[in-house]
C-alpha cells in the first residue's frame, strides 16, 4: 500500500521546474484541508502538437502524482474550437472539430508514452459550455469592464498581434479567465507566456462576483533555434510523429553554443523532459551520454549536466546524439500507436488536409486579329511577309553616283 504523501511533499512536487506561481496560498489552503486540488490546463487546437508539449505533460504527471485531479480540457480539447478560431482564425471554423479530436489522440499518446495514468484526466470540449447563454452573458459583463488596450496587452504574448487587431483576439483573454470559473478549478496551469492573461483573470473574476484562482506557470523551453518552439516554425520544432532519422538530423543542426547553457534548447529539454521522463519510465532519474573509447557519462540531476557543459566535459558533439537517442525512445510508442490507429490517421487527414499544388496563372494571349502580318503563317513565312514591302539595298541608279546626281534625283514638294 502506497504511503500517503505529506502536504510539503505534494507542494514540492507541484512546484518543481515551475517558473512562477500566482496566489500560491490558495493551493496551500486546499492541501491543508486535505482536499483534492483541481487544476486545469488547456491550449487552442491550431497547429500540430510538437515535442514542446512534453514539458506540460511532465507537470501534469507530477500533479497527478501529488494527488491532484487534473482537469485537462486536454490541451486542445478544452479550449480548442472557440479559442483556436478566435486567435486570428488559426483554426478555420470547418476544421476545429477535427483538430480537437486530433489533439486528444496526441495528448493521450504523449501521457501513455511516459507511463502517466489518464484515468483521472477529464477532457472537456470548449464549445460544450462556452456557447451557453450564461457564459455568453458573462463574456459581455467582462467586456463591459475591460478596455481594449488592457485586453490587447494581456494577450500580447499568446494571441497573434496585428496593427489593427480583430475583436476576436481581444475576447480571447476574457474567455480564458472565465474558463477557471466554469471548470470549477482551484488553479490554472500554463506557460509563463500566459502570465498577462493570468493576472487579468485575477483582476476580473472578483469584479464579476467570482473568486480568484492560483496560477502555476512552467518555463518556456527554447526550440532548436534558441527561441520558443513553435508549430509555425518548422526549423524550431520536432513533431510528435517525426521519423527517428529526422529527429537525428534536426537535433544535429540545432543551435547549441559550447559552454553556454542559457537559451540552450537541448539542455532545457534534458531538464524539463528527459530527466523527469526517465523517472516515470525507469523509476529513477538518469540521462546517459555515450562516449567513444570511454565510459558513458550518467547524470542524475540537471545541475551536474550544466556544470559539465560549462566546463566543456559535456560537449555539443556528445550532447546531441544523447538527446536524439532519449527523445526517439519517447516518440517510438507514439509513432507506433499512430501507425496502428486507422481512426487517428483519418482524423489527421480531416484536421490538416493537404493542399494540392497551386496552378500557375496563365497570361491571356492578346488577340491581334487575323489580319496582322504572319497570322497563321510559319516563322519563315512571317519573315518573308514582313520584309515584302521594306526597301531593298540602294543602287547607283536609285541615288546617283555623286551628291550632285542624288540631289537631281530627289524631288521635294
Amino acid at each position: 500500500m502506497a504511503v500517503p504523501m505529506s502536504k510539503e511533499a505534494k507542494l514540492a512536487l507541484i512546484q518543481e521546474n515551475i517558473a512562477e506561481t500566482l496566489n500560491p496560498e490558495l493551493i496551500d489552503e486546499v492541501l491543508s484541508k486535505n482536499e483534492t486540488l483541481r487544476i486545469y490546463w488547456g491550449t487552442a487546437t491550431t497547429g500540430k502538437p510538437h515535442c514542446g508539449y512534453f514539458v506540460p505533460m511532465m507537470k501534469l504527471a507530477q500533479f497527478l502524482q501529488a494527488g491532484a485531479n487534473v482537469k485537462a480540457g486536454s490541451a486542445c480539447i478544452l479550449l480548442a474550437d472557440v479559442h483556436g478560431f478566435l486567435d486570428a482564425g488559426k483554426a478555420p471554423i470547418e476544421l476545429v472539430e477535427f483538430r480537437a479530436q486530433y489533439y486528444r489522440h496526441c495528448i493521450i499518446s504523449l501521457l501513455k508514452a511516459v507511463n502517466v495514468p489518464i484515468d483521472k484526466l477529464e477532457f472537456v470540449l470548449g464549445s460544450s459550455y462556452q456557447l451557453t447563454s450564461k457564459y455568453t452573458m458573462d463574456v459581455y459583463r467582462l467586456a463591459s469592464i475591460t478596455t481594449s488596450t488592457r485586453a490587447q496587452h494581456s494577450g500580447a504574448d499568446v494571441v497573434k498581434q496585428a496593427a489593427a487587431p480583430a475583436l476576436s483576439s481581444l475576447l480571447y483573454p476574457l474567455l480564458q479567465a472565465l474558463d477557471e470559473e466554469y471548470l470549477g478549478v482551484h488553479a490554472q496551469f500554463g506557460g509563463v507566456d500566459q502570465r498577462k492573461i493570468f493576472t487579468l483573470a485575477t483582476e476580473l473574476l472578483p469584479k464579476a462576483g467570482y473568486k480568484s484562482r492560483a496560477h502555476i506557470m512552467n518555463h518556456i523551453v527554447p526550440g532548436l533555434t534558441g527561441v520558443k518552439m513553435s508549430a509555425s516554425d518548422p526549423n524550431s520544432k520536432i513533431d510528435l510523429l517525426e521519423t527517428p532519422e529526422n529527429v537525428v538530423k534536426k537535433i544535429k543542426k540545432a543551435t547549441c553554443v559550447p559552454k553556454v547553457v542559457e537559451d540552450n534548447g537541448l539542455i532545457a529539454f534534458v531538464e524539463h523532459v528527459l530527466l523527469p521522463a526517465s523517472s516515470l519510465l525507469d523509476g529513477e532519474r538518469h540521462f546517459t551520454v555515450e562516449q567513444r573509447d570511454a565510459e558513458p557519462l550518467i547524470y542524475r540531476d540537471i545541475e551536474t549536466v550544466k556544470k559539465d557543459y560549462v566546463a566543456d566535459v559535456l560537449t555539443p558533439q556528445l550532447l546531441k546524439p544523447a538527446v536524439s537517442t532519449a527523445l526517439n525512445r519517447l516518440l517510438a510508442p507514439i509513432s507506433a500507436e499512430f501507425q496502428n490507429s486507422t481512426e487517428w490517421q483519418e482524423i489527421e487527414k480531416k484536421a490538416y488536409p493537404v493542399e494540392g499544388p497551386k496552378e500557375k496563372k496563365q497570361k491571356p494571349k492578346k488577340d491581334k486579329g487575323s489580319r496582322h502580318p504572319g497570322a497563321g503563317a510559319k516563322p519563315s513565312e512571317v519573315q518573308a511577309e514582313e520584309g515584302k514591302d521594306l526597301p531593298t539595298q540602294a543602287t547607283k541608279e536609285d541615288v546617283g553616283a555623286s551628291a550632285a546626281d542624288a540631289m537631281e534625283k530627289m524631288s521635294v514638294n
